[in-house]
């Protein structure tokens, strides 16, 4: 007997992407599955004249797409980690985490510039705080303008607008089969990825339990772990796009390993740790190393960035 699953997804080419993986994957394990992709367009995805921080953060790429879930037009959603928020809607549950892409972030210059050979004053477009802050850190120089939408809307503002370079996840990059264009692929100590970035996350109904015995095949323990880890991580230090928040999990063997950033908007002020454990307490030791950088002085920070006036 022939079952049927839906997946909801935005419509972005490297949404459509990751939603084609999952499917395909689904069909590797079950050849009998009819899966197909139901394609939306969030809030996220028509808003591209404001930054994330400004309009209501990264849950405009997720609620339609949830909403799907919940009202049955769907029975499986494929987001990028990094956009979901650390609390979900009651009723849903990250069913699996598969296999890490490259967490890095990448430089993109059509003139060819790396982190140390933009020009003094070079623009540089992005709009996420994270990057941002990270970048000035090191080149308190550049200019940094807002540009946001898919890659390859980026892609285009880049040329259109004549900035120096702008900045991408790799792990997007090699899955739209584009990574020839970064000119740079950033170290982690040159700029720390976002929660969750390279992960996929596929969600499902908490009591779908025919859908969830197809989609629990797809989890990658160590993932999970990173996932784990670095959500904990965030969703103590309270942050969400508002605020420069970096984080990175490596699993080796059965032990984790946990870096964590805060930083100011100009990326002047900045704390950063690191903690290691067993990956079964992959969630403990994110929630410690918040407390760690909450203590030594991070809450200041997010208390400026966070306070009503901040994004005025």
């Amino acid at each position: 007997m022939t079952e049927s699953l839906n997946i909801a997804t935005r419509e972005s080419p490297l949404a459509v992407w990751q939603a084609d993986f999952v499917a395909d994957q689904l069909k590797a394990n079950t050849p009998s599955l009819d899966v197909q992709l139901v394609k939306m367009s969030t809030r996220g995805d028509k808003i591209l004249d404001q930054a994330l921080s400004k309009v209501g953060g990264k849950d405009l790429f997720v609620k339609e797409i949830e909403h799907a879930l919940l009202d049955g037009r769907a029975q499986v959603a494929v987001h990028s980690l990094k956009d979901m928020p650390t609390d979900l809607p009651d009723g849903l549950q990250v069913t699996a985490y598969p296999p890490r892409e490259d967490p890095r972030d990448a430089i993109v210059s059509t003139r060819g510039y790396t982190l140390d050979t933009l020009p003094n004053g070079a623009v540089v477009g992005t709009c996420s705080l994270r990057r941002a802050a990270q970048i000035l850190r090191r080149r308190p120089d550049v200019k940094i303008v807002e540009i946001r939408g898919n890659v390859q809307t980026r892609l285009r503002k880049l040329d259109e607008q004549g900035m120096d370079a702008t900045l991408l996840a790799y792990a997007g990059l090699k899955r739209l089969k584009m990574e020839h264009l970064a000119t740079h692929v950033l170290s982690h100590e040159e700029c720390l990825p976002a929660i969750g970035q390279g992960i996929l996350a596929v969600e499902t109904k908490t009591d779908d339990s025919a859908t969830n015995g197809h989609v629990d095949r797809l989890d990658a323990a160590p993932a999970r772990a990173a996932a784990t880890a670095e959500r904990a991580f965030l969703h103590r230090l309270h942050g969400g796009c508002q605020v420069p928040i970096a984080g990175h999990a490596t699993i080796e063997g059965d032990r984790v390993s946990l870096r964590g950033l805060v930083s100011s908007l100009d990326g002047q002020q900045v704390f950063e740790g690191t903690v290691e454990g067993a990956a079964s307490e992959a969630e403990a030791l994110g929630i410690h190393l918040a407390d760690e950088l909450l203590g030594r002085g991070a809450d200041r920070v997010l208390a400026t960035l966070m306070a009503p006036s901040a994004h005025a």
